[in-house]
C-alpha cells in the first residue's frame, strides 16, 4: 500500500507538493475526487482531499488517517458522523486570507465595471450599456467578519468604499456591524464570507436576498450552500440583484464532476449553466485559493501535517 494518495490535485499542486515531499513517501496523485477515480478501496495509508471528494464511512480503519488540504473542515465532520470508527482527520492553518480577499475584490471589480458584458463586445468595439460605477462611495457589506471577511474590509476601504459588516460575535472596533435585514437594504455589494455550519446552510436564500435594495451585486467567496442557486437565478431575473459573482457552489462534488465530464444534464450543472447565460455573472471554479504565495503556504502545511501524522499518528491541526 502507498504511503499518500492525493486526490484533487491540481497540476501546480501536485508539482509543489512533489517538491517539498522529496523521496520519503511513496505517493500518487490524482486529479480527480474519490468518486471520479471509483476506487472502493482506499489506496494509501493516508488519504488526502479537497472539499469535493466523499470519504466512504466504510474506508474508517481501513485507512489511517485522512487530511483534507483546505482550512474548511465541514465535510470532514460529516464522514467522522457516519464512519464506523474514529480516525484522525486533518486539516490546514488559515493559508489563503489575502488570496481569497483579493478574488472576492476582483469579482465585485468585475461586476461594478461590467466585465463580462465588456468582453462580450469587445469583437464589435461596442460600449453601448458598459457604463460601470466606481468603488469609490460604494457601499460595501461583508457578511462573517472573520480573518478573511476582515482582510476583505481593508481591501474594500483601500479602493474607497463604504465598508459595514455582519456577524454574530462583532469583534472590530473599527467597524460598524448591522443587523442582516438592515444590512441588506443598506448595501451596493454583499460579500458572503462566513463559514458554513448546520444552521446558516441556505442562509442567502430567496426570501433573505430579496430584502436588498434593487441593484445590489452579490459576490460569494466562501461556501456554495450559503447561497442556493435558484433562488439567485430568480432575484436576477426578478431585477433585484444587478449581478452575481461566485467562485464556491452548492453541490459542487456534483457539479465538478459533471463538468469535467462534459456533462450538464444534472441539476447543478442546469443552474450554471442558467446563471452563465446572465450578462451580469461572473463565475470562477472555486480558484480564490489559487495564488503561487498561497500554493507554497499550503504544500509546507500539508508537508508539515504529514510529517507529523507518520511520526506521532496524529495531525497538528485535527477534529478532536
Amino acid at each position: 500500500m502507498l504511503d499518500i494518495w492525493f486526490y484533487e490535485a491540481f497540476e501546480e499542486e501536485a508539482e509543489t507538493l512533489r517538491r517539498r515531499l522529496g523521496p520519503q513517501y511513496r505517493c500518487a496523485f490524482s486529479k480527480g475526487t474519490i468518486q471520479e477515480d471509483g476506487h472502493t478501496e482506499p489506496p494509501a495509508r493516508l488519504i488526502s482531499i479537497r472539499t469535493q471528494s466523499v470519504v466512504p464511512p466504510a474506508w474508517a480503519g481501513r485507512a489511517g488517517a485522512v487530511l483534507s488540504r483546505s482550512t474548511g473542515y465541514d465535510h470532514l465532520i460529516t464522514f467522522r458522523a457516519h464512519a464506523a470508527q474514529s480516525i484522525p482527520c486533518g486539516f490546514l492553518e488559515e493559508y489563503a486570507t489575502n488570496a481569497v480577499a483579493e478574488q472576492a475584490l476582483l469579482l465585485t471589480l468585475s461586476l461594478l465595471r461590467r466585465l463580462p458584458r465588456q468582453v462580450r463586445q469587445m469583437p464589435q468595439f461596442n460600449r453601448d450599456g458598459l457604463t460601470g460605477r466606481e468603488c469609490a462611495g460604494c457601499r460595501l457589506l461583508v457578511v462573517g467578519v472573520g480573518r478573511i471577511g476582515g482582510r476583505i474590509v481593508e481591501l474594500g476601504r483601500a479602493v474607497g468604499m463604504e465598508v459595514k459588516g455582519v456577524d454574530l460575535a462583532p469583534k472590530r472596533a473599527d467597524l460598524e456591524y448591522l443587523a442582516p435585514a438592515a444590512g441588506m437594504a443598506w448595501a451596493d455589494v454583499i460579500v458572503a464570507a462566513m463559514n458554513l455550519t448546520g444552521e446558516n446552510r441556505g442562509y442567502f436564500d430567496y426570501e433573505r436576498l430579496r430584502q436588498a435594495k434593487p441593484g445590489c451585486l452579490f459576490v460569494n467567496i466562501a461556501r456554495g450552500e450559503l447561497s442556493p442557486p435558484d433562488g439567485l437565478i430568480r432575484l436576477l431575473e426578478d431585477g433585484v440583484l444587478g449581478g452575481v459573482g461566485l467562485d464556491v457552489y452548492d453541490h459542487e462534488d456534483e457539479l465538478g464532476m459533471a463538468l469535467r465530464g462534459g456533462d450538464r444534464t444534472g441539476p447543478a450543472a442546469r443552474a450554471v449553466e442558467k446563471l452563465q447565460s446572465f450578462p451580469n455573472v461572473v463565475l470562477t471554479p472555486h480558484n480564490a485559493f489559487n495564488t503561487r504565495e498561497a500554493l507554497e503556504r499550503k504544500s509546507q502545511m500539508s508537508v508539515d501535517q504529514i510529517d507529523a501524522f507518520f511520526a506521532t499518528g496524529k495531525f497538528l491541526w485535527q477534529l478532536e
